[in-house]
C-alpha cells in the first residue's frame, strides 16, 4: 500500500468521523426552537466554501485521482502528521458539539434558553469549531499529497472565518452583552494564547 493511500485513506475515516461527530447535534438541535436567526447569503457563501474546500474538492480527488498534475511525492511523516492533525481537530471537534449541546447550529441562530458556553474548549478559545476546521485544513493538506486539495481545506476554511466569526461575535455581545465582553478580554478567537 502506497503512502500516498494511506493518507486518502485517512482522510476519509476522517470525514467518517467528522459527519459521526456532527449527526446527533443536528438532531437534537432540531427538537429546540429558534428564537433568534441571523443567516444571510454572505454566511451561506462561507459555509459554502468551507465545504467546497474541505469536502468537495478532496472528495472528487481521493475518487479520481484529479487533478493529478499538481501531485507531489507523499511522504510518511506527512502522512503522520496529517494524521494527527485530523484526529486532533475531530477530538476538538467532538468536545466542542459536547460542550455547546442544545445551543449549537450550523448557522447564527440562537436558540431557545441560549446559554454562554465558557467551559470544555471555550475555556480556552471563543470559536473551538473554527479550531478543528483549521486542524482538519492543515490535516488535509499533509494527507492530501496535492497542491490544489491541500490550498482548497485552507482558503476554504479562511473564507468561512472571515466572513462569518466578526458577525458571530456581534451577534453574542448583543445577546450577552458585558458577559461576553468580559468572556472575549479572557480568551483568544481560535488559537490559545495566540489569536
Amino acid at each position: 500500500m502506497s503512502v500516498a493511500l494511506i493518507g486518502k485513506i485517512v482522510w476519509v475515516l476522517g470525514i467518517i468521523a467528522w459527519y459521526a461527530i456532527r449527526y446527533p447535534s443536528e438532531r437534537r438541535a432540531r427538537r429546540t426552537r429558534v428564537v433568534s436567526d441571523r443567516r444571510s447569503g454572505v454566511e451561506a457563501a462561507g459555509l459554502t466554501a468551507a465545504l467546497i474546500g474541505l469536502a468537495f474538492i478532496p472528495g472528487f480527488y481521493v475518487a479520481t485521482g484529479k487533478p493529478a498534475a499538481a501531485d507531489y511525492p507523499a511522504h510518511l511523516w506527512a502522512v503522520i502528521l496529517g494524521a494527527l492533525l485530523f484526529f486532533t481537530a475531530m477530538w476538538v471537534f467532538r468536545r466542542t458539539h459536547k460542550a455547546l449541546g442544545r445551543n449549537w447550529s450550523i448557522t447564527l441562530q440562537i436558540r431557545e434558553k441560549h446559554e454562554l458556553i465558557s467551559h470544555g474548549p471555550y475555556a480556552l478559545v471563543r470559536h473551538p469549531m473554527y479550531t478543528s476546521f483549521l486542524l482538519m485544513a492543515l490535516g488535509q493538506a499533509f494527507l492530501l499529497a496535492n497542491w490544489v486539495v491541500g490550498l482548497a481545506g485552507l482558503i476554504g476554511f479562511a473564507v468561512l472565518f472571515f466572513l462569518r466569526v466578526d458577525k458571530e461575535e456581534r451577534m453574542m455581545l448583543e445577546i450577552f452583552g458585558p458577559e461576553y465582553r468580559a468572556y472575549m478580554d479572557r480568551t483568544k478567537r481560535i488559537i490559545p494564547y495566540i489569536y
